[in-house]
């Protein structure tokens, strides 16, 4: 098992992207090369770069590549927003999701806070 594998951020953040690429398979077809393309390539962002960053050398490198997947994690919250607000996501799926992509995002901030207070 990689080292990136191991960590709980990366596990739930690769469930969410598995979940989120089914939820957009009954959007749209209009939507393919706009929303659905925009949420499964972030939801994807997060989880390459946690794997990225543990290959990394040094604690510095594998915050940046924390960080950028963190910022992915806050763009796939805009983007299930809309799709909610459009009803591509009943309310209640939305919610599942969400709670999953929040869930993942502690994580991985959890993940950062260590990285920085080892110097790992």
């Amino acid at each position: 098992m990689a080292t990136h594998e191991r960590w709980a951020s990366w596990q739930i953040s690769y469930r969410l992207t598995l979940e989120l690429y089914r939820a957009t398979e009954a959007f749209p077809r209009q939507e393919l090369y706009g929303l659905t393309s925009q949420i499964r390539r972030a939801a994807f962002s997060v989880v390459a770069n946690i794997a990225e960053g543990s290959a990394k050398r040094g604690p510095r490198e594998l915050r940046r590549y924390l960080d950028i997947s963190l910022g992915s994690l806050a763009e796939l919250a805009c983007a299930l927003r809309l799709a909610r607000d459009l009803r591509y996501l009943s309310q209640d799926r939305w919610a599942q999701l969400e709670k999953v992509r929040s869930h993942a995002g502690a994580l991985t901030w959890k993940l950062y806070a260590a990285v920085k207070a080892n110097g790992r």
